[in-house]
């Protein structure tokens, strides 16, 4: 891991909502804390409520294209996700703060997963089955729900987070209750800590 990975953090917000938005607030103090434990660290946020391209068929056909024959508009397709998948390669850690809508995640963050699981860039085809090639980074999943209990059977949200990070290499993985959370007295980080170990 290089330095500058050691030293950078990934938010990403994907709530519809920015006033209130208990994604938004807890993830935020979060990255509060994890700043005050490493002050040297940097912060790379990424809004997706702000818009998100969908994977179209030029998309697939550019993706799909060897890299050292893709063409210069295919390269312009992918220059976006490319840009996505580069600010996942340089973080050491990452938050993803997401509410449950309909049980499952916000269609900008789906849409963001596309962009960034690229075979060849965050995993790749063996023998053995796929492998996930962002190894040895943490992950925080900021989860909240008006009804759907967090990590419940019904909660294919955070099921689906998982499974996405774990594809990429990403295992070390701490879920946050959103809605459980005090930000006047609670300690995010701790309490994210002694929730995984227990």
């Amino acid at each position: 891991m290089s330095q500058s990975q050691q030293n950078t953090i990934l938010s990403i917000n994907s709530s519809g909502r920015y006033e209130g938005s208990v994604t938004r607030q807890v993830s935020a103090k979060l990255i509060e804390e994890l700043k005050a434990a490493s002050p040297t660290l940097r912060v790379n946020s990424r809004d997706l409520a702000k818009g998100l391209p969908f994977i179209d068929e030029q998309w697939i056909n550019a993706n799909f294209t060897d890299p050292a024959e893709r063409e210069a508009t295919q390269k312009e397709k992918l220059a976006f996700s490319d840009s996505l998948v580069e600010e996942l390669q340089a973080a050491e850690k990452i938050v993803i703060a997401s509410p449950v809508y309909n049980f499952s995640i916000p269609a900008v963050l789906k849409a963001w997963v596309d962009l960034i699981a690229r075979a060849r860039l965050t995993f790749r085809y063996t023998d053995k089955g796929p492998e996930g090639l962002l190894k040895g980074k943490k992950a925080y999943l900021v989860m909240a729900s008006g009804g759907v209990p967090i990590e419940s059977e019904m909660d294919l949200a955070t099921k689906y987070l998982k499974q996405v990070l774990a594809f990429v290499g990403i295992t070390d993985v701490s879920v946050i209750d959103a809605t459980k959370v005090d930000l006047t007295t609670e300690n995010i980080l701790s309490d994210a800590e002694v929730a995984e170990e227990s």
